[in-house]
């Protein structure tokens, strides 16, 4: 799924116009960009939690000029989801798999 199909599916949910609802979207894609550039995690309960994970200095290798790469500290963005939205994706996942025995 894109994005243009999620706002889609919103905006037909919801009765919103698509406009909107892409101002919406893109908000919030800002706010937790945002917010995890700053440092500071975001916690929706029942879905997750986007968070930054720090990566440890390390020595990396430039395969095409054989040489050793300094890679220093840094942070990455990450989401952990919610063990309700786990759940929900194997309860809905697994109903759509078809048990065979032989």
């Amino acid at each position: 799924m894109k994005k243009s199909d999620l706002i889609n599916i919103i905006a037909e949910q919801t009765g919103v116009p698509k406009v909107d609802v892409l101002v919406s979207l893109e908000s919030f894609f800002t706010n937790v960009k945002n917010s995890l550039g700053e440092g500071e995690n975001i916690y929706i309960r029942g879905f997750g939690s986007f968070i930054t994970k720090k990566r440890a200095a390390k020595i990396g290798r430039n395969i095409k000029k054989n040489t050793s790469v300094y890679i220093p500290e840094h942070y990455i963005p990450s989401f952990k989801p919610a063990k309700e939205f786990v759940d929900e994706v194997k309860k809905l996942h697994t109903s759509n798999i078809e048990v065979v025995n032989e």
